[in-house]
């Protein structure tokens, strides 16, 4: 049951991440639930010191959500040269 938590909570995490980052476009089911899943670790990372392991908290969403917002915005500059 935790892995479909994680693929829906994922989806969500990329998909918002996505609408933020005006990528929405571009990104599909299965993209967005990679950009979520890879954010959600790269943001318990940078807020958390390395614990990622919170539960499915209004904080740990939102750390998910920055993270995600983070790894869209160095795809993007890789990719174009600037952040957009």
């Amino acid at each position: 049951m935790g892995i479909i938590l994680w693929l829906v909570v994922g989806g969500i995490i990329g998909w918002l991440a996505s609408m933020v980052m005006r990528t929405d476009a571009q990104q599909g089911i299965l993209l967005n639930i990679v950009v979520g899943i890879v954010g959600a670790f790269i943001g318990g990372l940078i807020f958390s010191g390395g614990s990622i392991n919170d539960g499915l908290t209004l904080y740990s969403f939102l750390v998910s959500l920055v993270g995600a917002i983070i790894l869209l915005a160095i795809v993007n500059l890789v990719r174009r040269g600037s952040v957009r």
